[in-house]
């Protein structure tokens, strides 16, 4: 147990069997084999020019990105994601303000050297739409009106997910929405299928929303979701937020970590981040910062995760 960053342990992956065991499911070549790969993850950050709402801070949240970003560059990770509720609203929402604090935090993102990417949250189309937060927002190498896509980078797949649609099907939009009614669309989950059926790596996705069992704080439709995860043979880990306080699981072998909110934190330099590391002896590492939550995560339940599909 690693305990550098504080009393929270650390979790350990054996790499080399969770290339070996995918690569037998997948029937192929060990990915990247050799090769490190880092990326960190933030989340619900919900900035906003604001006073505090019980323990949200909103305005602290370009410090804490600020510091966030710091770290990351100074570790070199790969690739930066956040994990949704980018920024949120006034007290009196007005779609010109919510545009800015858009902006606003958008440009702090950027000053990571290196590939960045977004998760949608409910929170991020609260006085705005879709196709206006996609807008003010880049995804390195990604078309910028998709809210769901994938991606290969250091022998993995990733796989971002967006679960902003109502049971209707419609999607959220200028907060019309209920946030505990969330679901994955229908065109979504067919390209999922596809994407994992054509993926030839391990695969990490990313999702706003819970896709585990949280009650009313999972995704509508998570069932049929996991179901297409687990199916696939190649999903080890979902990376989601949403919940502030984080969470872990472990469902039909695949990892859920929730991550901690970066808003619940009166220090204007709280770093509540992850970096999750690969490294070429053989150990993936999630480290997390702040209280951002560490634990060892024993090789074999990865391993044991990975069966031929069907």
């Amino acid at each position: 147990m690693d305990t550098r960053h504080g009393t929270r342990p650390v979790w350990r992956v054996s790499r080399r069997c969770f290339l070996q065991a995918a690569a037998g499911a997948i029937g192929t070549r060990l990915p990247g084999a050799g090769a490190p790969l880092t990326f960190g993850a933030v989340t619900d950050l919900h900035y906003a020019d604001r006073p505090p709402a019980d323990s949200r801070h909103y305005r602290l949240a370009l410090g804490k990105l600020q510091a966030c970003v710091g770290l990351m560059n100074a570790e070199k990770v790969d690739f930066l994601i956040e994990l949704g509720d980018f920024k949120d609203q006034a007290e009196r929402p007005a779609e010109a303000g919510t545009l800015g604090y858009l902006r606003a935090i958008e440009s702090v993102f950027t000053g990571f050297r290196g590939p960045r990417y977004h998760v949608l949250g409910n929170h991020d189309v609260d006085s705005i739409t879709k196709p206006q937060f996609q807008s003010a927002i880049e995804n390195t190498g990604i078309e910028r009106a998709r809210t769901w896509y994938s991606f290969n980078r250091g022998g993995l797949h990733f796989v971002v997910l967006d679960a902003n649609f109502r049971k209707d099907m419609v999607p959220y939009s200028r907060g019309e929405y209920d946030w505990r009614d969330a679901n994955v669309s229908p065109e979504q989950l067919d390209w999922l299928v596809r994407d994992l059926k054509n993926a030839s790596a391990p695969t990490v996705v990313f999702v706003h929303q819970r896709l585990d069992e949280g009650g009313a704080e999972s995704i509508g439709n998570r069932v049929e979701v996991r179901r297409i995860l687990s199916g696939s043979g190649k999903v080890a880990l979902v990376m989601q937020g949403h919940i502030h306080h984080g969470d872990y699981q472990r469902i039909d072998g695949i990892h859920f970590y929730t991550q901690v909110a970066s808003i619940e934190s009166d220090n204007p330099a709280d770093a509540t981040c992850t970096a999750v590391r690969v490294h070429p002896d053989g150990a993936v590492v999630i480290t997390g910062w702040s209280r951002a939550v560490s634990r060892e995560w024993p090789a074999a339940n990865l391993a044991s995760r990975f069966h031929p599909p069907g």
